[in-house]
Order: C-alpha cells, then sequence, then structure tokens
C-alpha cells in the first residue's frame, strides 16, 4: 500500500480542518470527550483516510507527535479493543469511500495471487479473532439454539457463508432458511419474523439498503437480529441485538469471505452442541436420504 504520500493532508477525505475533513468517518469516531493528544491522534485519522487505514501504529503516533501507548489509549477510549480494532473500523470505511476500481491501485501487483490471497485471509482471520470475543459468539449461538426459526439473509458473495450456515444448520435439524435474493422476495421471506425468530444477516463493505431496512424490521417486531459484518458502527451494528465483527478485505477488486465463513463454522459447531441428541438424529436421518436419494457415487 503506498501510506506515503507527498502530501499527506490532502489524501482522500479532504485537507481542510474540522467536521468536514472528518466526514468519511462517519460514526466510528464516538462523539466523546478527548485529551489534547487524543484529540491529534484522532485528527491525524480524520486527515488521512489511507494513511490511518494501512499505516503501523508508530507511523500514526509519529504525525500525532504522541507515543504508540496513546494511540492504544485512544482507540479504547472510542470504544475500540485496540489499534487493529480501531484500524480494521478505518480499513472497511475507506475501501467504501473510493471506487471499486481504485481498489486495484490501492492493493497493487501481486508477486503470487495464490499466496498473497492465502497470507491476507490468515491476517484477517487474525483480525477477526481479536475483533469478536468468544462471549460474543456464544451469545448468538444461544439465541439460535432457542429460536423458534432462523433466516439467513445474505445477496451477492455474501451469499457465499449465508448458504453455508442454512445448509448445515438444516442438516442439523435447525429451523433455518436462507434468502439470498432482494425486492419483493426479501420482502415475502421476512414479513413474519417475530417474537422468538432470529434473523442472521451478513453484510460488508458497502451497506445495502434493503437489508438494512429489513434488519430495522425485524427488529422493531421483536425478532433477535444477529449481523456478521465488517463495521462495528452504523445502521446494521445499531439494529443488531449481537455483533460478530470480522475482517473482509481481499487482494482484488472484491472483498474476502474467509473470516465470515469461518466464523460461520464455529457458530454452526455451538449449535451442535447447544442439541447434541436432536443434531445427530437428523444428520443420520438426512445420511439415509443421501443413500435413499442415491445422490452419492460412493
Amino acid at each position: 500500500m503506498n501510506t506515503s504520500a507527498a502530501n499527506p493532508e490532502a489524501s482522500a477525505g479532504g485537507s481542510g480542518a474540522g467536521n468536514e475533513t472528518h466526514a468519511w468517518l462517519g460514526d466510528a469516531i464516538p462523539d466523546v470527550p478527548l485529551s489534547k493528544a487524543q484529540s491529534r491522534v484522532v485528527d491525524v485519522i480524520g486527515r488521512n483516510p489511507q494513511l490511518s487505514s494501512y499505516a503501523d501504529i508508530a507511523e500514526i503516533a509519529k504525525r500525532a507527535d504522541v507515543n504508540n501507548s496513546t494511540v492504544v489509549r485512544a482507540a479504547q477510549h472510542l470504544g475500540y479493543r485496540g489499534w487493529p480494532d480501531l484500524q480494521r473500523e478505518l480499513r472497511s470505511r475507506y475501501l467504501v469511500m473510493i471506487s471499486t476500481e481504485e481498489t486495484l491501485t490501492e492493493h497493487g501487483e501481486h508477486r503470487s495471487p495464490l499466496h498473497d490471497a492465502i497470507n491476507h485471509d490468515i491476517e484477517n482471520l487474525r483480525l477477526t479473532l481479536d475483533s469478536t470475543t468468544a462471549d460474543d459468539a456464544e451469545a448468538a449461538i444461544a439465541a439460535m439454539a432457542a429460536a423458534k426459526s432462523i433466516t439467513v439473509l445474505g445477496i451477492g458473495s455474501f451469499a457465499g457463508p449465508a448458504s453455508v450456515m442454512a445448509h448445515l444448520g438444516s442438516t442439523m435439524g435447525y429451523p433455518i432458511t436462507l434468502e439470498n435474493r432482494g425486492g419483493v422476495h426479501l420482502a415475502s421471506s421476512t414479513n413474519t419474523l417475530g417474537e422468538g425468530d432470529v434473523l442472521v444477516v451478513i453484510n460488508m463493505w458497502r451497506s445495502v439498503r434493503q437489508i438494512i431496512v429489513t434488519a430495522e424490521a425485524a427488529k422493531q417486531a421483536g425478532a433477535t437480529v444477529i449481523a456478521i459484518s465488517d463495521m462495528r458502527r452504523g445502521r446494521l451494528a445499531a439494529a443488531a441485538d449481537h455483533l460478530l465483527v470480522v475482517a473482509s478485505e481481499g487482494i482484488s477488486f472484491f472483498q474476502s469471505v474467509t473470516a465470515a465463513n469461518s466464523l460461520v463454522y464455529g457458530l454452526l459447531a455451538g449449535m451442535e452442541a447447544a442439541h447434541p441428541e436432536r443434531s445427530r438424529a437428523a444428520i443420520r436421518r438426512t445420511q439415509q436420504l443421501w443413500k435413499d436419494l442415491d445422490i452419492y457415487l460412493d
């Protein structure tokens, strides 16, 4: 990444002072009292979207004329677990702000697309592990284990992890369905959600209006909303009863769903453990149906 532009104050997001310069941050930086040192950290972040999204903590500290620990404390004061968690949020918003084509410039050339993709996803998994606690996951699992019905919503690339969750959840006997369409289909499949139902929303990168509105409507109707997202703040996070944060940056113009898939596998394992007898009985029935339907060659 090119994080050392000749004029960092003129990087994407504006070069003037005040709120206009920081507009790209949205609600990533809450309106809380800051010390003078913390204010300098936030000002550096707001004025330099690209730099703050990719630079290491030492560079941010140098620009703000503070030490590394001050940057960490500033991130924690803003509601994040530390600098990596805040930077993951900043990067998610920066990638939304620039065009899809510009992401190719950001990511640069690949020495080996295969190895670069895998190494990048290893980092995504590490960031996800740092951003989402075991308690967060357990709370979401408990909600699904007690659900009357579960609808998993994901469209485009993000229908991938949604499909995995719905398919394997059904294999275990959960009352779970996939919704990977929008428009009238989405309205019809979610219009009965209410008390006792769970809506799992998988949405990363740009917020899809239909998905966000559906999550808000489900919450208002009394359903429990579980969000798997790469943003800790925003409308989807506000609508979620349980928020599971994943890293999603890819090495090309598209986002990666590797961390989201890994998180889904963890949730599914917890769902099986929550109802082991029912799950195993359903799995046995499924395997028998495979034989009866003569699905597999072996």
